[in-house]
């Protein structure tokens, strides 16, 4: 396979300060769970990229001082020594695979609760924050602001210590420098408040005392260049690209060695931008500005997945490096794939935002449906393109589903050198629920799920696919596989069994013609009347989804659910507000905080979840979206007949993805990918032990290994 010469130019190196970059591929800071306090996941994980091709990577948010505490989301820090030990850990990694290592020095101000110091804030301004109503802040003195200016050059020297090239002060979201710049936050009325240069003095005086006394690293700025009109940002109280943006970067330009440049506010969605609602390099109008006054290299990000669209960013003077988050989760590899003309390979993100989720529920270890291995590569020792070969190829697997995780363990199965691996389902195409759910408005980069999967299985390795099979229990005994692998998926539930309330809705019966499902709707095609109610009991994406297809499609839209915003997971993805919107200009009914309770008579009743107070919307059609119930059946009646299996040789049975336990679809692949991996140990359905990196008295670095002793869960037993 050879390289597009048309890409070229993403391979050529570029000087940024001291440092060279290999290429033009930057993992900007982004969140993954890991911190400073879990070394070997944060080196791992930023590690792997680097093998993968990337020529910088680097932490996310990293506090510069002690009250600047995230808690309970997890970040990184520089405070003490014990923080350079740990993170000379993925500086190290980095530099092993010829990559440069960069931090993101921050400080949270006034957003920051200080849960775990309780120290008290410092901010420009003693005024409420927008998004911590519980924390507040003092306003900075003159020598409180030397205090945070000498916090941030300390935590940088500190950087330079851990082994990091590239120090970016962040000048965006929740920080000093922006709270300082934006007038929403600074109402200061002496030399650091008022006019354009007073409240950009504090970033420039900042950037004056680093490049005093830091020369042999790159030193830049991440900078949103534009926070955006109101509902998404803060209009006239923040900044503009063509205005005070270029101003920034034409002021700060002779101070930095290269602009990492975004938009938006802490509503981060605009950045971050789910699939549903915006296509790649979305940021391009706002971002470009930067070019136009600066001498140094721009980044700019954009969920970059396609070269010839990072070609035509450099290629246009928009930006001159790549920057990634989300495409690199999802492809640590995506530069090397790039290189070797390996196109097929790509593993491309798929913009759902379960990434972003992880660090939004306060920062467990990230997910990612599309890359298994995200935030396993240290914990489990996975690698995202090295297979363990299995220490017995031969026995026959069926794997029965071909969904998400049917694909990714039959995929699994055979790069791991399993000989006879059969994928059956029982539909004309692999792809599951996917199939259908792609159909729906603003979800067709999910489709990359299937697409990738298959592409795999064809290119990589033996498995067979056999498609348009309905397995009865007789099919499954005679087919002659050892072990049987049930990923048969889950439908939604048509009994009107509700989870709010652990009850049924009184003639909530999807066997009716006026009640429909979400799989019999868009689906199967069950026609629907001119007013539908949506019953949305569910928390995440589905019950918005459809009620935002049947309205786009004429019908009159009642939305209705006992939470109190549209599947309240939405608020984690960045998806809420977007959605919320959408619905609202497609002049669908919103009826929050309501429990469905009958449908009966042409009538839903609901009751106020606070009140208790009943109210009846008529409908023509009702749409439940309750809960999923796991398609298990077959793997149920064989569990319950080992004489039969054993008769027909089947030795073992498993239970993966949605047949196991409902859940989102990183949860499917993620369940296919652990038992193929763990296939051949004693027991493939028990996970094996992983390395948890918390403190262990007497400990040496043996115990922080797999298959380590303090990993063992066996029971020391006495005589």
């Amino acid at each position: 396979m050879t390289r597009d010469p048309r890409h070229d130019i993403l391979f050529e190196p570029i000087q940024i300060g001291p440092k060279t970059l290999r290429n033009r591929f930057w993992q900007v800071p982004h969140c993954n769970g890991a911190g400073s306090d879990r070394p070997g996941f944060q080196a791992m994980h930023r590690g792997m990229k680097a093998q993968g091709g990337f020529a910088a990577v680097f932490t996310e948010v990293c506090m510069v001082a002690p009250d600047s505490d995230s808690m309970p989301w997890v970040g990184s820090k520089l405070i003490d020594q014990g923080d350079i030990q740990n993170l000379r850990l993925m500086t190290d990694e980095a530099h092993r695979h010829g990559c440069l290592a960069g931090v993101e020095l921050t400080h949270g101000s006034s957003f920051c609760f200080n849960a775990e110091t309780r120290m008290p804030n410092r901010a420009p301004s003693q005024i409420p924050n927008e998004m911590e109503g519980m924390s507040s802040a003092r306003a900075m003195s003159h020598s409180d602001i030397r205090k945070m200016q000498r916090d941030h050059v300390d935590a940088a020297l500190r950087a330079r210590e851990a082994g990091f090239d590239l120090l970016t002060v962040f000048c965006g979201l929740a920080t000093v420098p922006n709270y300082f710049l934006y007038p929403w936050n600074n109402k200061r009325t002496d030399e650091y408040g008022g006019n354009f240069e007073n409240r950009a003095r504090f970033t420039v005086e900042l950037m004056q005392m680093l490049r005093e006394e830091i020369t042999d690293c790159a030193i830049g700025i991440r900078f949103p260049i534009d926070t955006l009109d109101a509902p998404f940002g803060y209009g006239d109280l923040g900044i503009r690209a063509e205005e005070e943006g270029m101003k920034f970067v034409a002021l700060l330009d002779d101070l930095v060695d290269y602009w990492d440049i975004n938009i938006g506010t802490l509503n981060w969605g605009e950045d971050a931008g789910s699939s549903r609602f915006f296509e790649a390099n979305h940021e391009a109008p706002y971002t470009r500005h930067a070019k136009q006054v600066s001498k140094k290299p721009i980044i700019n990000v954009g969920r970059f997945t396609d070269p010839d669209v990072m070609v035509k960013a450099i290629t246009s003077g928009q930006c001159d490096i790549i920057g990634m988050a989300r495409p690199s989760i999802a492809d640590p590899f995506l530069p090397n794939k790039i290189k070797e003309g390996r196109y097929e390979d790509i593993r491309e993100c798929i913009g759902c935002n379960v990434c972003v989720s992880r660090w939004e529920k306060g920062g467990p270890p990230i997910w990612c449906t599309q890359n298994t291995t995200a935030g396993e590569e240290y914990r489990r020792g996975w690698h995202p393109e090295i297979f363990v070969p299995t220490r017995n190829a031969e026995p026959a697997v069926m794997v029965i589903g071909a969904g998400p995780a049917g694909l990714e363990c039959a995929m699994v199965l055979g790069k791991r050198g399993y000989e006879t691996v059969q994928l059956v389902d029982a539909q004309p195409a692999v792809g599951g629920h996917l199939n259908w759910v792609t159909q729906l408005p603003g979800f067709g980069t999910w489709k990359r799920v299937t697409d990738w999967r298959k592409t795999q299985l064809s290119l990589h390795t033996h498995v067979g696919i056999e498609l348009n099979t309905r397995l009865g229990i007789d099919d499954i005994l005679n087919y002659g596989a050892q072990h049987v692998i049930f990923a048969t998926g889950s439908s939604w539930d048509t009994t009107g069994m509700s989870g709010p309330i652990h009850d049924y809705i009184r003639g909530a019966d999807a066997s009716k013609p006026e009640i429909v499902t979400p799989d019999q709707y868009a689906r199967d095609g069950k026609p629907v009347g001119k007013r539908v109610v949506v019953i949305d009991h569910d928390a995440y994406y589905m019950g918005s989804a459809v009620a935002i297809d049947l309205a786009q499609k004429g019908h009159e839209v009642v939305y209705l659910t006992h939470n109190e915003s549209v599947g309240p997971y939405l608020r984690y993805t960045l998806e809420e507000q977007r959605v919320h919107m959408k619905l609202m200009e497609l002049g669908v009914e919103l009826l929050p905080l309501q429990f469905a309770v009958s449908v009966e008579g042409g009538k839903v009743t609901s009751v106020n979840k606070w009140t208790a107070e009943e109210t009846e919307i008529p409908y023509d059609s009702v749409l439940m979206v309750t809960y999923r119930k796991s398609e298990c059946a077959l793997y149920d009646q064989l569990q319950a007949q080992p004489e039969r299996l054993k008769e027909a040789g089947i030795t073992s049975i498993h239970l993966i993805g949605d047949a196991h336990t409902p859940g989102m679809i990183a949860q499917a692949t993620f369940s296919g990918a652990r038992l193929a991996r763990e296939f051949d140990t004693e027991d493939p359905d028990t996970h094996q032990p992983f390395i948890r990196e918390r403190r262990l008295v007497g400990a040496t670095e043996d115990d922080y290994q797999l298959g380590a002793r303090t990993l063992s869960m066996a029971m020391a037993r006495g005589k």
